[in-house]
Protein backbone atom coordinates (compact mmCIF):
# COMPACT_ATOMS: atom_id res chain seq x y z
CA UNK A 1 0.00 0.00 0.00
CA UNK A 2 1.36 3.43 -0.93
CA UNK A 3 0.13 6.73 0.44
CA UNK A 4 1.27 10.16 -0.67
CA UNK A 5 2.28 13.21 1.33
CA UNK A 6 3.52 16.44 -0.22
CA UNK A 7 6.28 17.82 1.97
CA UNK A 8 7.28 21.36 1.13
CA UNK A 9 10.48 22.25 2.97
CA UNK A 10 11.03 25.92 3.59
CA UNK A 11 14.52 25.49 2.23
CA UNK A 12 12.90 25.58 -1.21
CA UNK A 13 9.42 27.00 -0.56
CA UNK A 14 7.56 29.31 1.75
CA UNK A 15 6.67 27.05 4.69
CA UNK A 16 7.29 23.68 6.29
CA UNK A 17 3.91 22.12 5.64
CA UNK A 18 2.59 18.57 5.74
CA UNK A 19 -0.62 17.64 3.93
CA UNK A 20 -2.08 14.16 4.51
CA UNK A 21 -5.39 12.43 3.89
CA UNK A 22 -6.04 11.51 7.50
CA UNK A 23 -4.49 11.48 10.96
CA UNK A 24 -3.95 7.76 10.71
CA UNK A 25 -1.52 8.21 7.84
CA UNK A 26 0.99 9.95 10.06
CA UNK A 27 0.92 8.52 13.56
CA UNK A 28 3.38 10.93 15.10
CA UNK A 29 3.56 14.54 13.87
CA UNK A 30 6.71 15.33 15.86
CA UNK A 31 8.60 12.43 14.30
CA UNK A 32 7.32 13.33 10.84
CA UNK A 33 8.43 16.93 11.09
CA UNK A 34 11.84 15.69 12.25
CA UNK A 35 12.16 13.70 9.02
CA UNK A 36 11.40 16.81 7.00
CA UNK A 37 13.81 18.87 9.06
CA UNK A 38 16.58 16.27 8.70
CA UNK A 39 16.29 16.23 4.90
CA UNK A 40 16.26 20.04 4.82
CA UNK A 41 19.30 20.17 7.12
CA UNK A 42 21.23 17.85 4.81
CA UNK A 43 20.21 19.91 1.78
CA UNK A 44 21.31 23.15 3.48
CA UNK A 45 24.65 21.63 4.50
CA UNK A 46 25.29 20.52 0.92
CA UNK A 47 24.35 23.97 -0.41
CA UNK A 48 26.72 25.69 2.00
CA UNK A 49 29.56 23.30 1.14
CA UNK A 50 28.94 24.00 -2.55
CA UNK A 51 29.14 27.71 -1.76
CA UNK A 52 32.40 27.14 0.11
CA UNK A 53 33.89 25.23 -2.81
CA UNK A 54 32.70 27.90 -5.23
CA UNK A 55 34.11 30.95 -3.49
CA UNK A 56 37.42 29.29 -2.55
CA UNK A 57 37.98 27.87 -6.02
CA UNK A 58 40.86 30.20 -6.82
CA UNK A 59 42.89 28.06 -9.23
CA UNK A 60 44.30 29.78 -12.29
CA UNK A 61 41.83 27.95 -14.52
CA UNK A 62 38.87 28.20 -12.19
CA UNK A 63 35.48 27.99 -13.88
CA UNK A 64 32.84 28.33 -11.17
CA UNK A 65 29.52 26.64 -11.86
CA UNK A 66 27.63 29.87 -11.15
CA UNK A 67 28.07 33.24 -9.56
CA UNK A 68 26.77 34.28 -6.19
CA UNK A 69 24.76 37.35 -5.25
CA UNK A 70 26.76 37.82 -2.04
CA UNK A 71 29.55 40.31 -1.43
CA UNK A 72 32.78 38.40 -0.84
CA UNK A 73 35.87 39.67 0.94
CA UNK A 74 39.09 37.68 1.38
CA UNK A 75 41.73 38.13 4.07
CA UNK A 76 44.93 36.29 5.04
CA UNK A 77 45.23 36.73 8.84
CA UNK A 78 48.86 35.58 9.06
CA UNK A 79 50.07 37.41 5.97
CA UNK A 80 50.83 34.06 4.31
CA UNK A 81 49.00 32.42 1.42
CA UNK A 82 47.05 30.32 3.92
CA UNK A 83 44.90 30.30 5.90
CA UNK A 84 42.49 32.36 3.84
CA UNK A 85 39.24 33.69 5.29
CA UNK A 86 36.33 34.36 2.94
CA UNK A 87 33.42 36.38 4.30
CA UNK A 88 30.36 35.72 2.16
CA UNK A 89 27.83 38.46 2.98
CA UNK A 90 24.27 38.14 1.68
CA UNK A 91 23.19 41.25 3.58
CA UNK A 92 20.47 41.75 6.17
CA UNK A 93 17.82 42.13 3.47
CA UNK A 94 19.12 39.08 1.66
CA UNK A 95 19.58 38.27 -2.01
CA UNK A 96 18.53 35.44 -4.31
CA UNK A 97 20.77 32.59 -5.49
CA UNK A 98 19.17 29.77 -7.52
CA UNK A 99 15.68 30.90 -6.44
CA UNK A 100 16.68 30.74 -2.76
CA UNK A 101 16.80 33.87 -0.61
CA UNK A 102 19.83 33.87 1.66
CA UNK A 103 20.47 36.37 4.43
CA UNK A 104 23.37 36.90 6.80
CA UNK A 105 26.94 35.70 6.43
CA UNK A 106 29.06 32.62 5.92
CA UNK A 107 32.60 32.81 7.28
CA UNK A 108 34.67 30.31 5.33
CA UNK A 109 38.22 29.50 6.43
CA UNK A 110 40.48 27.51 4.12
CA UNK A 111 43.66 26.09 5.68
CA UNK A 112 45.19 25.12 2.32
CA UNK A 113 44.17 24.10 -1.22
CA UNK A 114 41.12 21.87 -0.73
CA UNK A 115 42.53 19.36 -3.25
CA UNK A 116 45.49 18.71 -0.90
CA UNK A 117 45.32 15.99 1.74
CA UNK A 118 44.96 17.52 5.19
CA UNK A 119 43.43 20.81 4.03
CA UNK A 120 40.28 21.89 5.85
CA UNK A 121 37.35 24.05 4.76
CA UNK A 122 35.47 25.42 7.79
CA UNK A 123 32.09 27.10 7.36
CA UNK A 124 30.60 29.18 10.18
CA UNK A 125 27.08 30.60 9.93
CA UNK A 126 26.51 34.14 11.22
CA UNK A 127 22.88 35.38 11.52
CA UNK A 128 22.29 33.20 8.48
CA UNK A 129 19.07 31.95 6.90
CA UNK A 130 17.76 30.35 3.71
CA UNK A 131 14.19 31.21 2.71
CA UNK A 132 13.48 32.31 6.27
CA UNK A 133 14.86 29.19 7.95
CA UNK A 134 17.55 30.12 10.46
CA UNK A 135 20.65 27.94 10.31
CA UNK A 136 23.41 27.83 12.90
CA UNK A 137 26.49 25.73 13.54
CA UNK A 138 29.81 24.86 11.94
CA UNK A 139 30.68 22.54 9.05
CA UNK A 140 34.21 21.13 8.76
CA UNK A 141 35.13 19.64 5.39
CA UNK A 142 38.57 18.00 5.63
CA UNK A 143 40.54 16.36 2.81
CA UNK A 144 41.39 12.80 3.94
CA UNK A 145 42.56 11.46 0.57
CA UNK A 146 44.94 8.50 0.62
CA UNK A 147 44.65 7.49 -3.06
CA UNK A 148 45.15 10.42 -5.45
CA UNK A 149 42.68 9.10 -8.02
CA UNK A 150 39.90 8.88 -5.41
CA UNK A 151 39.70 12.20 -3.52
CA UNK A 152 38.02 11.85 -0.15
CA UNK A 153 36.78 14.20 2.56
CA UNK A 154 35.22 13.96 5.99
CA UNK A 155 32.21 16.19 6.66
CA UNK A 156 31.51 17.04 10.28
CA UNK A 157 28.67 19.21 11.58
CA UNK A 158 28.80 20.57 15.13
CA UNK A 159 26.38 22.74 17.13
CA UNK A 160 23.88 22.59 14.30
CA UNK A 161 20.56 24.32 14.86
CA UNK A 162 17.65 24.62 12.44
CA UNK A 163 14.72 26.95 13.23
CA UNK A 164 11.75 26.77 10.87
CA UNK A 165 9.16 29.44 10.13
CA UNK A 166 6.90 28.14 12.88
CA UNK A 167 9.71 28.64 15.40
CA UNK A 168 10.34 24.91 15.86
CA UNK A 169 13.96 24.21 16.73
CA UNK A 170 15.96 21.14 15.71
CA UNK A 171 19.50 20.63 16.93
CA UNK A 172 21.74 18.42 14.84
CA UNK A 173 25.22 16.96 14.53
CA UNK A 174 26.96 14.22 12.60
CA UNK A 175 29.87 13.10 10.46
CA UNK A 176 30.14 11.49 7.03
CA UNK A 177 32.72 10.25 4.56
CA UNK A 178 32.52 11.77 1.07
CA UNK A 179 34.35 10.52 -2.04
CA UNK A 180 34.61 12.19 -5.44
CA UNK A 181 33.82 9.78 -8.25
CA UNK A 182 33.74 12.10 -11.28
CA UNK A 183 35.49 15.32 -12.29
CA UNK A 184 38.79 14.34 -10.67
CA UNK A 185 40.79 15.21 -13.79
CA UNK A 186 39.45 18.78 -13.79
CA UNK A 187 40.10 19.94 -10.19
CA UNK A 188 39.20 23.58 -10.85
CA UNK A 189 36.00 22.84 -12.78
CA UNK A 190 33.09 22.12 -10.44
CA UNK A 191 30.25 21.41 -12.87
CA UNK A 192 31.33 17.85 -13.65
CA UNK A 193 31.97 16.79 -10.04
CA UNK A 194 30.02 13.87 -8.57
CA UNK A 195 30.30 12.94 -4.89
CA UNK A 196 29.35 9.77 -3.04
CA UNK A 197 28.60 9.72 0.68
CA UNK A 198 29.64 6.19 1.53
CA UNK A 199 29.10 6.12 5.28
CA UNK A 200 28.07 8.27 8.19
CA UNK A 201 25.39 9.13 10.72
CA UNK A 202 23.67 12.28 11.88
CA UNK A 203 21.14 12.95 14.60
CA UNK A 204 18.32 15.45 14.75
CA UNK A 205 16.70 16.33 18.08
CA UNK A 206 13.43 18.25 18.40
CA UNK A 207 12.80 20.88 21.04
CA UNK A 208 10.61 18.29 22.80
CA UNK A 209 13.57 15.95 23.12
CA UNK A 210 12.64 13.40 20.45
CA UNK A 211 15.73 12.18 18.60
CA UNK A 212 16.00 10.85 15.08
CA UNK A 213 19.12 9.03 13.87
CA UNK A 214 19.84 8.79 10.14
CA UNK A 215 22.53 6.40 8.90
CA UNK A 216 23.77 5.85 5.36
CA UNK A 217 22.42 2.45 4.31
CA UNK A 218 23.23 2.65 0.61
CA UNK A 219 25.77 5.11 -0.81
CA UNK A 220 24.25 8.55 -1.43
CA UNK A 221 25.09 10.20 -4.75
CA UNK A 222 25.25 14.00 -5.03
CA UNK A 223 26.10 15.81 -8.27
CA UNK A 224 27.56 19.30 -7.84
CA UNK A 225 25.19 20.50 -10.57
CA UNK A 226 22.12 19.26 -8.63
CA UNK A 227 20.67 20.86 -5.53
CA UNK A 228 19.69 17.55 -4.01
CA UNK A 229 20.95 14.02 -3.43
CA UNK A 230 19.78 11.98 -6.43
CA UNK A 231 20.43 8.39 -5.40
CA UNK A 232 20.96 6.22 -2.31
CA UNK A 233 19.25 5.30 0.94
CA UNK A 234 19.21 6.45 4.56
CA UNK A 235 18.06 4.30 7.47
CA UNK A 236 15.89 6.17 9.98
CA UNK A 237 15.39 5.23 13.62
CA UNK A 238 13.61 7.22 16.29
CA UNK A 239 10.28 7.03 18.07
CA UNK A 240 7.50 5.91 15.74
CA UNK A 241 9.74 6.13 12.70
CA UNK A 242 11.74 3.08 11.70
CA UNK A 243 12.32 2.82 8.00
CA UNK A 244 14.27 3.99 4.98
CA UNK A 245 14.49 7.16 2.90
CA UNK A 246 15.14 6.35 -0.78
CA UNK A 247 16.39 9.22 -2.97
CA UNK A 248 15.73 7.42 -6.25
CA UNK A 249 17.81 6.22 -9.19
CA UNK A 250 19.90 9.24 -10.10
CA UNK A 251 17.40 11.78 -11.42
CA UNK A 252 18.25 15.38 -10.63
CA UNK A 253 14.99 16.17 -8.83
CA UNK A 254 13.66 16.86 -5.34
CA UNK A 255 11.67 13.64 -4.91
CA UNK A 256 12.27 10.92 -2.34
CA UNK A 257 10.35 8.11 -0.66
CA UNK A 258 10.04 7.10 2.98
CA UNK A 259 9.15 3.43 3.56
CA UNK A 260 8.15 2.44 7.08
CA UNK A 261 9.19 -0.95 8.46
CA UNK A 262 5.57 -2.04 8.11
CA UNK A 263 5.89 -1.70 4.35
CA UNK A 264 3.82 1.48 3.99
CA UNK A 265 5.50 4.04 1.70
CA UNK A 266 5.15 7.81 1.48
CA UNK A 267 6.16 9.79 -1.63
CA UNK A 268 7.64 13.13 -0.61
CA UNK A 269 9.08 16.14 -2.36
CA UNK A 270 11.23 19.02 -1.18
Amino acid sequence: MKKTIFLFLTICASALTYVSCSKDEVANQTDTTAVGASVAIDAANEMDINTGLLVTNTGATAKPAAGTCATITVTTPTGQSYPKVFLVDYGTAGCVDNQLTRKGKLKITLSGPIINTGSKLTIERIDYSINGIKLEGTIEYTNTTTVATVPQWSRKVTNGKFTDLQGRVYTNSGSHTVKQTAGVDTPYVLEDNVYEMTEGTHTVTTEKGATLTLTVQETLVKKYSCLYVSKGKLKIEGGFLKGVIDYGNGDCDSNFTYTHESGVSYNLSM
